[in-house]
């Protein structure tokens, strides 16, 4: 169904969790219902069984997931890892010092280690990982952050990249009012609306792909934006 009040994506607006004089409380609690959030909404126990297993069980695999915000997508991995027997290591990196901030407060797995690092300062760090993932990012960005974005992800890949995003829709928003008045003490319910009005079609990602990008469009309105080796 196409976008209709949502027609046009609203990179102008903010989100309140992203200005550098936020409120540390309601940051620290949007950090912790993140958890909620994605259980409901990101699907990433499917990318896990379908996209991410099978290469566990080829051995111990390096990811990273850039932007980890709270680091609840990571704590995730490493359980379900776990579950299944397999070997994973796991570097949750964010530049925000909020999210770092709130991360390195948690109890995390041991293999879970958290860093404070753009996808860039990780490139000129040498790193190199087996998977590189992210949630709820690119929506944040603009144009040519983007392009930028997934050139450095996949330079930071050995077999795959999945950036797992909002894909904008009138039903998605609609949907996410109810949802969001649940999440209380913290930026969900307004930043979701915002990050749903910035988050873009497929067919306007599309144009913007560096060569070997391909998009799927995922129920519960996720654009999967993926690079493989």
């Amino acid at each position: 169904m196409p976008a209709i009040f949502l027609r046009y994506r609203r990179d102008d607006l903010s989100e309140l969790m992203d200005s550098a004089d936020c409120d540390p409380e309601l940051l620290e609690n949007t950090y912790r219902q993140f958890g909620a959030i994605n259980r409901l909404f990101s699907g990433w126990r499917g990318v896990y069984k379908n996209r991410i297993r099978p290469l566990l069980r080829a051995g111990r695999i390096r990811v990273l997931d850039i932007g980890c915000g709270g680091g609840d997508l990571a704590v995730q991995l490493s359980l379900w890892a776990r579950s299944d027997q397999l070997d994973i290591h796991i570097t949750a990196a964010d530049p925000n010092p909020g999210a770092f901030r709130y991360l390195s407060s948690r109890e995390l797995p041991g293999n879970v280690v958290p860093r404070k690092a753009y996808s860039r300062d990780l490139l000129a760090d040498g790193e190199k990982y087996d998977i590189v993932l992210s949630n709820h990012v690119l929506h944040h960005l603009s144009v040519k952050e983007l392009r930028s974005f997934l050139i450095e992800t996949s330079e930071l890949a050995s077999f795959l990249v999945l950036h797992n995003d909002i894909r904008r829709d009138d039903l998605a928003f609609a949907g996410f009012l109810p949802v969001g008045l649940f999440f209380r003490r913290s930026f969900i319910f307004r930043d979701g609306l915002t990050s749903i009005r910035r988050s873009w079609r497929p067919d306007e990602l599309i144009p913007l792909l560096p060569d070997g990008w391909y998009i799927e469009s995922n129920v519960m309105y996720r654009n999967h934006v993926i690079w493989e080796a």
